[in-house]
């Protein structure tokens, strides 16, 4: 499918290092937003038997997608398997194993970002959504890190952008 959407311009004034880092951003936010609404107790009663325990491991489950947004960005930046795999405490080989196939889906998902839903009328991205639609991504993850105390433009401040190509001289 290679019809383009309104996203596309805006995302191709991102590098792919942007791109991912903005998906490290998002999921961040997912799990200390997650892990903050364990913290209260006035709520405990409300809570069902093992419930608690639900909550936390969804928080795995997140801090585990937020770890493989993590693998991206970092190969997109450059970062060997070897550099990657010493903070994982395995072996060059098992990280690459272990990561590649998201990897690989995350390079898929350029050049072809959507799929047909089952009716095939509606369009389902293949990329995250902070990579699809990175300028709600930056206003959005900006006003979590300002609501934070992290900063102003804490996030879009730091991302990577492409050259904007120049314009060609118009000939006589």
């Amino acid at each position: 499918m290679t019809e383009t959407t309104p996203y596309d311009a805006d995302r191709a004034r991102f590098t792919r290092q942007a791109l991912a880092r903005l998906v490290v951003c998002d999921h961040a936010v997912d799990v200390a937003d997650r892990a903050a609404a364990m913290v209260a107790t006035e709520n405990d009663p409300d809570t069902g038997p093992g419930g608690r325990v639900s909550q936390a491991f969804q928080l795995i489950e997140l801090a585990e997608r937020a770890l493989v947004s993590a693998v991206i960005y970092e190969r997109e930046r450059g970062s060997s398997w070897t550099e990657i795999a010493q903070y994982l405490d395995i072996g060059p080989k098992e990280a690459e194993e272990r990561f590649a196939p998201h990897l690989d889906s995350w390079h898929t998902a350029f050049d072809t970002p959507y799929r047909l839903d089952d009716t095939g009328r509606k369009r389902i991205p293949q990329l995250p959504t902070a990579a699809y639609d990175p300028a709600w991504a930056c206003e959005h993850l900006d006003r979590w890190a300002y609501l934070q105390r992290i900063g102003t433009d804490a996030v879009s401040s730091g991302l990577l952008m492409t050259v904007p190509q120049e314009e060609s001289p118009a000939t006589p």
